[in-house]
């Protein structure tokens, strides 16, 4: 095992964009690893479990933020979409890890919104694996109580007002952690009111590429209440040609009080790491 780890800032051509990353790993590494981030959470969130990965995996692992977000810019005035994040800049920052990588075998890890546009994305036939994290084929009534409550609220009230005051989503106002550009709010939200989820979106309906028969491993999380387990379990229709493997993590099972939606890559619950990429 390193001892120590290479860190490399990235800028990488999208379709109409560019977007910054950060490319963490080994001497001589024998995995590359992206990891696509979910909705609202910026790449450096991502940044120890990239480092454990590139010390315990041997691996060169890329973390990024999507276009007008982060690192990669600003969300007032952009026009950004869900569509633009979740095909155009991932699958362009995938071909750059892949062109990067040479021979080395290529896994996708995609956290939420980076999991759920796995199944819509081209060129995914060459990758060795993929693992979906607290991602899922979800609608706002599959959220439990209370939380279905506040799912109601940010989509029909407090989001379009926000909005409609700043012009983009005032996610640190509001309370759920970053502010968004307006187009992939409204965007999340039409799949998340759409009982077809992302394959109903006319942007990404049709799309689907059965071309991928590895092995998909969608992760669950039994006190996620964004994404609860039934959710990322109907996930599997969006891979037709792939193994998919359904994998459940209670917190209590590795001695943790809680996960949830977002946390699976803090370190405060590394204990769970292992468990995520195990085959």
């Amino acid at each position: 095992m390193i001892s120590e780890a290479i860190v490399e800032k990235i800028c990488i051509q999208t379709p109409g964009a560019t977007v910054t990353g950060t490319l963490i790993r080994a001497p001589a590494p024998r995995l590359a690893v992206l990891i696509n981030a979910a909705t609202g959470v910026q790449a450096s969130f991502y940044a120890p479990f990239a480092q454990w990965l590139a010390l315990e995996r041997n691996a060169m692992v890329l973390i990024w933020d999507y276009r007008d977000f982060g690192a990669s810019g600003r969300v007032k005035r952009s026009t950004a979409t869900m569509t633009d994040w979740g095909l155009h800049d991932a699958t362009a920052v995938r071909d750059w890890l892949c062109a990067r990588a040479g021979v080395l075998p290529v896994w996708v890890i995609g956290h939420s919104l980076g999991g759920m546009t796995m199944g819509f994305q081209p060129r995914t036939e060459h990758l060795e694996r993929i693992i979906t994290v607290a991602a899922g084929f979800g609608h706002v009534t599959d959220h439990p109580w209370p939380f279905q409550a506040k799912a109601w609220l940010l989509w029909y009230l407090l989001g379009p007002m926000g909005i409609a005051l700043r012009g983009y989503l005032p996610g640190k106002a509001l309370g759920l952690g970053n502010d968004l550009p307006s187009g992939v709010f409204w965007q999340w939200r039409r799949w998340l009111l759409d009982q077809r989820g992302v394959g109903g979106d006319p942007d990404f309906g049709g799309i689907r590429n059965p071309g991928f028969s590895g092995l998909v491993t969608c992760v669950a999380f039994r006190d996620d209440h964004m994404i609860p387990p039934h959710a990322v379990r109907r996930m599997a229709a969006w891979f037709p040609g792939a193994r998919v493997e359904q994998r459940l993590i209670d917190p209590a099972d590795h001695g943790l009080e809680s996960i949830g939606h977002i946390h699976a890559f803090a370190p405060r619950n590394r204990a769970i790491w292992p468990y995520l990429i195990a085959p």
